[in-house]
């Protein structure tokens, strides 16, 4: 599961026609569960993402077609996108810790029984394509839960260093994770690799399970909500069925409505759209070929050995963790960069949309250079200098989005981003994977490539118009 690293509102309001509030209970014991928290999803994380690598690259190996990369892609990514769009609803009206835990456990028993598939010899790509969705829609659900479960945690003024560490975590599980399934891969069977994630999502569920939130004053306690967002007394509280079914109603129609106020309200503002246009259209267009680097690997450079000096790169998983560690690697560089750089470079919005485009363009030319690579070493550089573009985007994107749309409408601005992201990579595999399998693979990654400048142009383009901050949400 992905861990994002956004600050997190607060849960609680003071009213000043009141008393003096006492201490925030949060303080007390606040670094207790902050750790088992932090704690519990670095194991989680961990393990999911060295059985996820395990698979996908399972999926390569046996079959090097870029048939059984879409759909697995499409299995993997496509119910987490749709589900999400509820995970957050969920996570307000339910109870958090639940909903971090039995995704996890439902996930650990579907880990199971594959496990068990493989190790009887039963299993097949229809199996483990029922298995990435079914691990897909559970983090769908689990990761706005822990999102949300964080400032219920921590105080307040705790939850950037929160935030920061789970950054930090999930840097380094991009890291660790791929070396350690490239190890695994080479000394067990899959069947016992997949254990690995049962164990440390129990071990997970342990820490996160052992949290004790600390009891609110009944100033401090939420109303029930009801299907219009307010708050309802106890004694106002129609029957359970027909309360859920409104809610449900409800939810549905504020999921659309958002949709639809935050699309209107973002086309209408020309730096907001040419960030989350440029997003999904690069996510479209560069990252959906980006997943086909593993079957590039596979095809392009079988029997090619690489010794690098501190390591020798001869298996194919060897050089499948290579080809994940480089990406992480760029980031992690890119990301110190702008953190070092940016600031003091990218003060204006006009300059933060001049870098977007500039990132968006390396994009497009290092997705090509992966294609043209002369030999591995060279796409080694090459694709850590495509983590490097990548992070040079990311970073002015989300600043650009907080900055410049209106408080009200933030939420509505990144969840159409978000929606239009995560959506934009698996149709852009319904279209390049299939492709994969009549022309070369290089030339899929040349074409996405050039096909990605135009749209660095376009937010150029964008980035010359004044922003429209008189319009209303």
């Amino acid at each position: 599961m992905l861990i994002t690293t956004q600050s997190l509102p607060t849960h609680t309001s003071q009213d000043s026609s009141k008393e003096p509030i006492a201490s925030d209970p949060l303080e007390n014991g606040w670094k207790r569960r902050a750790a088992l928290l932090l704690t519990g999803q670095a194991f989680s994380l961990l393990g999911s993402s060295v059985v996820q690598f395990a698979i996908w690259w399972w999926i390569v190996m046996q079959t090097r077609t870029g048939s059984a990369m879409l759909m697995a892609t499409l299995f993997a990514v496509l119910p987490q996108s749709l589900v999400a769009v509820f995970g957050g609803p969920m996570a307000d009206r339910y109870n958090r810790k639940a909903l971090i835990v039995l995704p996890d456990l439902i996930i650990a028993g579907v880990t199971v029984a594959l496990s068990a598939s493989f190790a009887t010899g039963w299993a097949n790509l229809s199996l483990i394509f029922v298995a990435l969705l079914i691990r897909s829609a559970g983090s769908g659900i689990q990761e706005p839960a822990v999102q949300s479960f964080i400032p219920d945690v921590v105080p307040a003024d705790k939850l950037l260093r929160v935030n920061s560490i789970f950054g930090v975590i999930g840097s380094a599980n991009r890291i660790a994770a791929p070396a350690l399934a490239a190890v695994l891969v080479n000394l067990v069977p899959l069947w016992a690799i997949l254990l690995v994630d049962v164990t440390t999502a129990v071990i997970g569920v342990g820490f996160v399970v052992m949290i004790r939130l600390p009891m609110k004053d009944a100033s401090m306690r939420r109303a029930p909500a009801d299907a219009d967002g307010t708050a309802m007394s106890e004694a106002g509280m129609r029957p359970r069925a027909e309360a859920e079914s409104a809610g449900l109603v409800a939810v549905l129609r504020r999921t659309f409505a958002d949709l639809k106020a935050g699309m209107a309200y973002t086309m209408r503002h020309p730096h907001l759209k040419g960030v989350v246009l440029g997003d999904a259209l690069t996510c479209f267009i560069a990252v959906a070929p980006m997943n086909l680097t593993l079957l590039l690997m596979a095809r392009e450079y079988e029997g090619i050995d690489l010794n690098l000096g501190f390591v020798n790169l001869t298996t194919a998983s060897d050089k499948l963790a290579a080809n994940e560690l480089g990406l992480s690697v760029g980031l992690l560089l890119g990301g110190a960069l702008m953190s070092a750089l940016g600031p003091r470079l990218l003060r204006g919005s006009l300059a933060r949309m001049r870098a977007i485009a500039c990132g968006i363009a390396m994009v497009g030319i290092t997705v090509i250079g992966l294609g043209i690579a002369p030999n591995l070493l060279a796409y080694l550089v090459i694709d850590v200098l495509n983590g490097v573009a990548s992070a040079i985007c990311v970073g002015p994107m989300h600043t650009v989005l907080q900055s410049e749309s209106d408080e009200s409408m933030t939420g509505r601005v990144f969840g159409l981003d978000t929606m239009l992201c995560t959506l934009g990579e698996p149709l852009g595999m319904l279209v390049f994977a299939p492709l994969a399998d009549v022309i070369p693979i290089a030339w899929v990654f040349i074409s996405g490539g050039l096909l990605t400048l135009p749209v660095a142009w376009y937010v150029l383009v964008l980035a010359g118009r004044q922003p429209a901050s008189s319009a209303s949400a």
